[in-house]
């Protein structure tokens, strides 16, 4: 069943993918049986009470207890589905890891109709954001320039770059209705909801391909997207973000060139000093 689903699927290139797609074929497998089951069944009482040999309806019922019998082994099954399997799959992707692990983070926050992503910078630390700062043209996440920690703080919209073989923590929150953060080939969806600040969890284990790189993806429409899976408005279908998975290497350079431009960066090594992950270089020039 998990072959056959897999043709019609996007590839899973998640360490926990796997456990969703066994749940995915386990309840395909159930809905199988009891759809086999059932127009069997309906097959049968068709044949069994036609109105040839029961020409006058009983109404004692039945008096078999076997409905009572598939009911409750029905609910068992769904039972152990969800407490065997999709809970303990759930509870791994909304576990932040150990810092011991290193886990890259990153917020994300939903709005109509965007998703706005705030990198911590090389530092490793998110800058201050304050409301009354959030500009919904040149400053959405109202990041606090002033704040040390904020000057090295990179920003997109409808853009996620990831790194690969690494632990990812995504704070997801939204600033206005719920949202839903759907990464397909990740197997990751989590709603988005006004108030709380919910983290997801999950490790890439491969680097998105060329062909599936925003812009160039979008001519064969096989782009790696960010889709909103849950409706959120009139626009709801101009919600559409991508993300790419990069190397250790392809990452760093993105993260320095993105630094790089930020106009209010200023190097500050000793501050960085302990903080910055492996393979990641201080700034040594502000941007002009």
């Amino acid at each position: 069943m998990q072959e056959l689903l897999s043709r019609w699927m996007p590839i899973d290139i998640s360490a926990h993918g796997y456990q969703i797609d066994r749940i995915i074929a386990m309840v395909h497998w159930l809905m199988a049986v009891l759809f086999v089951g059932w127009a069997l069944y309906f097959i049968y009482a068709l044949f069994r009470f036609r109105a040839g040999k029961n020409p006058e309806a009983s109404y004692q019922g039945a008096k078999s207890h076997f409905s009572s019998c598939v009911e409750v082994g029905v609910a068992a099954l769904e039972a152990v589905l969800l407490i065997g399997f999709a809970i303990p799959a759930w509870s791994n992707w909304v576990s932040t890891p150990p810092a011991d692990q290193r886990p890259f983070e990153v917020r994300v926050v939903g709005e109509q109709y965007a998703w706005n992503v705030h990198y911590p910078g090389p530092d490793g630390v998110f800058g201050r954001a304050e409301v009354g700062l959030v500009d919904t043209l040149s400053n959405p996440l109202g990041i606090d320039r002033s704040d040390p920690y904020a000057q090295d703080d990179v920003t997109t919209i409808n853009q996620l770059h990831l790194p690969v073989d690494r632990e990812v923590t995504v704070y997801l929150s939204s600033k206005d209705v719920i949202h839903s953060f759907f990464l397909p080939q990740m197997r990751v969806k989590q709603d988005a909801i006004p108030g709380m600040r919910i983290p997801v969890h999950f490790r890439a284990t491969q680097t998105t391909p060329e062909e599936s790189q925003f812009p160039a993806c979008n001519a064969e429409k096989n782009c790696w997207e960010i889709a909103c899976a849950q409706l959120c408005g009139l626009g709801h279908f101009r919600m559409r973000g991508f993300y790419t998975v990069h190397s250790t290497e392809g990452f760093d350079a993105w993260m320095t060139e993105q630094v790089a431009s930020l106009p209010s960066f200023t190097p500050r090594p000793a501050a960085l000093a302990g903080l910055l992950p492996d393979g990641v270089d201080t700034p040594t020039s502000s941007a002009q």
